[in-house]
C-alpha cells in the first residue's frame, strides 16, 4: 500500500528519488502519464494485472476503453530504482507534467503519483473545498 506525501527534487537528468517505504515494495515501476496533471507511477506487476481488467471486457467494442489504453500504454516506459533509490523518468513524460525542481511523490493507496510541487497543491486545494461534496458522490 502506498499511503503519505513526501518532497522531493527533480535531478539534471531526469532521476527522483522514491521514498524508502514505497522502494521496499517493489523495485520495477511503469511510469506513465496521469490523468489530473502529475505522473502515474505503477508497480510494473501491478500495471499489467490493471490493464488487463480494463481490456478483457470491452476492448474490441467499445471505443472509450481503447482510448484508455492508448493514453496509458503509448507513452509508458519501465524504470528501476537504482542503488540509491532512484528512479530515471523519460524527458517526455517530465514535459508533459511540466515537473521542474521542486516535487510532491503521493502514494495513492495502489499507485504512486509524482507531481509539480505547485501544481500538486493548487490541485489538492480544490479537492478540500470540495471534499463534502465528492464524498456524498461515492456510491
Amino acid at each position: 500500500m502506498f499511503i503519505g506525501t513526501y518532497y522531493h527534487t527533480l535531478e539534471e537528468q531526469g532521476r527522483v528519488s522514491l521514498p524508502k517505504t514505497f522502494r521496499e515494495i517493489t523495485k520495477d515501476w511503469v511510469v506513465t502519464r496521469g490523468l489530473d496533471g502529475g505522473l502515474f507511477v505503477f508497480p510494473a506487476e501491478s500495471f499489467q494485472e490493471r490493464l488487463r481488467k480494463v481490456t478483457e471486457t470491452h476492448i474490441f467494442t467499445k471505443k472509450a476503453h481503447r482510448d484508455f489504453v492508448r493514453l496509458m500504454t503509448n507513452e509508458a516506459q519501465t524504470i528501476s530504482t537504482d542503488q540509491n533509490g532512484r528512479v530515471n523518468l523519460p524527458n517526455y513524460l517530465i514535459e508533459f507534467a511540466k515537473l521542474k525542481k521542486d516535487l510532491v511523490v503521493v502514494g495513492s493507496l495502489d499507485y504512486v503519483e509524482i507531481w509539480e510541487r505547485d501544481s500538486y497543491h493548487q490541485y489538492v486545494d480544490g479537492l478540500e473545498k470540495n471534499a463534502a461534496s465528492i464524498a456524498e458522490s461515492l456510491e
